[in-house]
């Protein structure tokens, strides 16, 4: 009898690489549940998904299982997210507790496939290794910022772009092969094998009541250990970044390019859905990137927004003209530019496109430039006035307007 990793033990990344027998020897042999065991003990646990939406687990389990026609499971192992290497660091380790977690969830729901898709970022010896011998098929997709997302991903699955679709058509009722299918991020998966294995109790030994389990971070910026960590849900974000040693920090974009900005005074907070509220961010993709007193908060958000509009899927107004204009005008504040309407417009074009797009992109692009706007309205007004506070910017200062 294999004995489960303790609360506070390294639950994820204590793996053994493509070793599937020190795997074994590791965390146990995977139980056969059937699909009423299974979405008992995922939604006992309060299993929320780990790839930015934080939908519950139990509740896409559930809707596929409804469907009339044999499902098919996805593993999303697009890391299209520049400042994340989570799912990379999960799949190179314990590549096993992915695809036990896609296994466990096929064999409950009788699926027609099972599927782990992985992006260019992914280094391809462990997980192909690892999947050698296991009922699942591995492919390989061209990645991109919007390639993760759940509609996106079922069409490059199907050989089309990889772009969002309509999204009143769920990928739970006509997916790949126009059948039923589940899309779990890797680090959810790896989570359901557990929580397979060890039960919902075992789960809950960590993490908050109301928000269980632990999750994987990606540390990145100015800290003296970046890399990829794994905390409680609901630790203080001054807690998650220790491991890291941050050196001078003044703000941490919580969530990634889609997040929004926490200052360094308010590191106590917890990174619960409820206390990042007041910032208008949330965990999301467990992104955690400090930036230091000496870099300009408005360039690097300027280089961000810039990326962002050049990522979209360019289906729709919002991405067309909205992220453009948004990027060109926060260009123009980040070098000097001594127009006093560029805030206003800027705020402006966020609320625009907010909720008007064909995903979620617009939003999230959005929202990080209104928390740009709102945490460093000191280096705004700086700039509106041709100079800049921070010791070490890329960009000429005192453009005429």
């Amino acid at each position: 009898m294999t004995t489960a990793p303790s609360a506070l033990a390294r639950r994820l990344l204590d793996g053994a690489g493509a070793d599937h027998e020190a795997h074994v020897a590791r965390y146990g042999a995977l139980p056969g549940l059937r699909l009423d065991d299974l979405l008992a003990a995922v939604a006992d646990s309060g299993l929320t998904g780990r790839g930015g939406g934080g939908f519950p687990a139990a509740t896409k389990v559930r809707a596929v299982a409804q469907g009339a026609r044999r499902p098919v499971v996805v593993g999303n192992g697009i890391e299209g997210e520049p400042l994340s290497s989570k799912d990379a660091v999960l799949l190179n380790r314990n590549p096993h507790l992915v695809l036990d977690g896609l296994e466990v969830l096929a064999r409950a729901l009788h699926a027609k496939r099972a599927i782990l898709a992985v992006g260019p970022e992914i280094e391809p010896g462990p997980v192909t290794d690892a999947a050698r011998r296991r009922p699942v098929h591995l492919v390989a997709l061209a990645g991109g910022f919007v390639a993760g997302q759940e509609t996106a991903l079922v069409n490059g699955l199907n050989g089309q772009a990889p772009l969002p679709r309509d999204p009143f058509t769920r990928v739970t009722e006509s997916g790949v092969d126009d059948r039923p299918t589940l899309v779990l991020n890797v680090e959810t998966l790896a989570q359901i094998a557990l929580v397979a294995r060890y039960g919902a109790t075992w789960f809950r030994s960590a993490g908050l009541p109301d928000d269980p389990g632990t999750s994987l971070f990606t540390i990145s910026g100015s800290v003296s250990r970046p890399g990829v960590i794994e905390a409680e849900r609901g630790a203080r974000l001054s807690d998650a970044l220790a491991p890291a040693r941050p050196v001078r920090p003044a703000a941490v974009l919580v969530g990634g390019y889609h997040g929004a900005w926490v200052p360094a005074s308010d590191l106590g907070a917890r990174l619960t859905r409820a206390e990042l509220a007041p910032y208008s961010a949330s965990v999301g993709t467990g992104i955690l990137h400090v930036l230091d007193t000496e870099t300009c908060p408005l360039d690097l958000s300027a280089d961000v927004m810039d990326y962002l509009a050049r990522q979209s899927a360019r289906q729709c107004g919002p991405c067309l003209n909205g992220l453009p204009r948004m990027a060109s005008d926060l260009h123009r504040l980040a070098v000097g530019v001594r127009d006093p309407d560029l805030p206003n417009e800027l705020e402006r074009m966020a609320a625009l496109v907010t909720g008007r797009g064909a995903c979620a992109h617009p939003d999230g692009s959005a929202r990080f430039v209104a928390s740009t706007l709102r945490v460093f309205r000191g280096h705004v007004a700086a700039h509106l006035e041709g100079r800049c506070p921070s010791a070490r910017s890329t960009r000429a200062r005192s453009v005429a307007s």
